[in-house]
């Protein structure tokens, strides 16, 4: 009995240290990324692996494009689709979860999402693609640190570097070019808003570029931007 109370101790121990151990490695990625840009992302590694079985010469398409040489348009444009107050909240939009819960109660399956732009990217940089409940306890620990440790200009910045438009297209600059031939910082108010559209499904539309919904859906984008502050 006292062996069996020795082991299981021990196998509680090891259990502590492996989970301390990567909360500790979190923390000083997050650290490391203050000043430093991240090559890659959880979430770009699980689309090349997926992306290579298929293909296995297969490569993302991403370049990394400094804050400064992001169009305004299409900042306004992300925070307007994705995260209307993000300069106001601390992580969580709890009113915009709370709509969410309601909307997807309503229509009896998920069709909305109340994740922050902040959230997002706590996903992206860290977290596998399955949907735990141990998964979304960690995603709201990166979250705040992420919140607590960088500035919004940061993480909007990050944020806009390392999400998904595309099949295998990643970030802003990629987005540009593989959407219209330009830089990132050649978009104009209406391609801001028509990326923005596409956050939520990109590679849909990817193939899909004339969509109706598309459409509609830049154009009220469009029109919110003109009132969305940036950081």
């Amino acid at each position: 009995m006292k062996a069996l109370r020795r082991w299981l101790l021990r196998g509680l121990f090891l259990l502590f240290v492996i989970v301390v151990g990567y909360q500790l490695w979190i923390f000083l990625h997050i650290c490391w990324w203050i000043d430093h840009n991240p090559g890659s992302s959880a979430f770009m590694r699980d689309r090349l692996a997926v992306m290579q079985k298929e293909d296995p010469n297969a490569k993302l398409r991403q370049q990394w494009v400094d804050y400064r040489h992001i169009s305004v348009s299409l900042k306004r444009a992300v925070i307007a689709s994705e995260d209307a107050k993000f300069l106001e909240h601390q992580g969580f939009d709890w009113e915009g979860i709370q709509k969410a819960y309601e909307k997807n109660l309503k229509k009896g399956r998920i069709v909305a999402g109340g994740s922050t732009i902040s959230q997002q990217l706590a996903k992206n940089l860290f977290l596998s693609t399955q949907r735990t409940p141990w998964r979304k306890l960690e995603e709201a620990f990166i979250t705040l640190l992420l919140e607590k440790m960088m500035s919004k200009r940061r993480i909007l910045e990050i944020y806009l570097n390392v999400i998904e438009w595309g099949n295998g297209v990643f970030g802003a600059q990629a987005a540009a070019r593989h959407y219209y031939g330009i830089s990132a910082s050649q978009l104009s108010p209406y391609q801001s808003a028509q990326l923005a559209a596409m956050v939520p499904n990109p590679r849909y539309y990817d193939k899909r570029r004339n969509s109706p919904y598309l459409a509609k859906r830049t154009g009220t984008i469009q029109a919110r931007m003109y009132y969305t502050p940036v950081p």
